[in-house]
């Protein structure tokens, strides 16, 4: 007589935990969604401030920049319901320390390398693009047409500053190009011939240098780079969620198609040159 082996319940039982188990990860999942979603009553933005017309240090409030970005910051803030605080951090690098930490939730005004993109989000579109230049005194022995043109001189520019990922490894590889805390230092190295050259963005160059009264500076005609500058979001922050970060591309979406920025750049030119 051949007995039916009876069913072992033991698959039935561990399904049945592998369902317990799914079930127990979606809420939690969900639990964290929720509380970053409650955590998140407002975002702290912050930037390079040293960056006219873009962003600078407010000489009313020195704890708060001003700006084109600081603006366009204070409309996306209206458009998606979340207060965004603009604050001065610190120099250019202090500020992307405290995004990599989740210290501060976004940078208004970044170039994409692929080092940032480990520690933050780029927001798409850009905000805006800028040109990178080889700044010179009158007299220089450099003259710039091409990156070989740079081989042999001493350049100089601001830390942790970045020219697009083609030339920073060029740059890295060929050229001797010392780093500084500021752009003012920079532009002191090159006017009394500590710097054979320095390289950054025309305009944010052009405006310090003539806060400064330092004249005579020269723009080589070809730029080094011209790099799209981006909103970014910090992968540490608690308010970085799928959700937020659709909501904020919408409305900068919105601002590219209805050129929001030109003006905001615009009415910071003028700001500036009245301070």
């Amino acid at each position: 007589m051949i007995r039916r082996a009876r069913p072992d319940a033991r698959p039935r039982l561990v399904n049945c935990m592998a369902v317990l188990a799914l079930l127990a990860t979606a809420l939690v999942c969900a639990g964290v969604g929720a509380a970053r979603a409650e955590e998140c009553r407002q975002l702290v933005a912050s930037g390079n401030p040293e960056y006219p017309p873009y962003l600078w240090r407010n000489s009313k409030d020195e704890g708060q920049l001003i700006g084109a970005n600081a603006a366009l910051m204070e409309m996306l803030s209206a458009e998606i319901g979340i207060p965004i605080d603009v604050r001065y951090i610190g120099s250019w690098a202090r500020v992307q320390e405290e995004m990599k930490s989740g210290h501060i939730d976004l940078i208004s005004g970044a170039f994409l390398t692929m080092d940032r993109l480990g520690y933050m989000d780029y927001i798409h579109p850009m905000i805006a693009t800028t040109r990178s230049v080889v700044i010179t005194m009158p007299d220089s022995a450099v003259k710039f047409r091409q990156r070989s043109d740079l081989v042999g001189h001493r350049g100089v520019t601001v830390i942790n500053n970045s020219f697009g990922e083609d030339f920073d490894q060029y740059a890295r590889k060929n050229l001797s190009i010392d780093e500084v805390a500021k752009l003012e230092s920079a532009l002191r190295m090159v006017e009394n011939k500590r710097a054979d050259y320095l390289i950054y963005e025309d305009a944010p160059a052009r405006a310090i240098a003539a806060q400064l009264g330092i004249d005579g500076l020269m723009e080589a005609p070809e730029s080094i780079s011209n790099e799209n500058l981006y909103l970014t979001l910090s992968h540490r922050s608690a308010c970085n969620n799928g959700a937020l970060r659709g909501r904020i591309a919408e409305v900068m979406n919105r601002f590219a198609e209805e050129k929001v920025m030109d003006r905001l750049i615009a009415d910071a030119i003028e700001l500036w040159q009245m301070q």
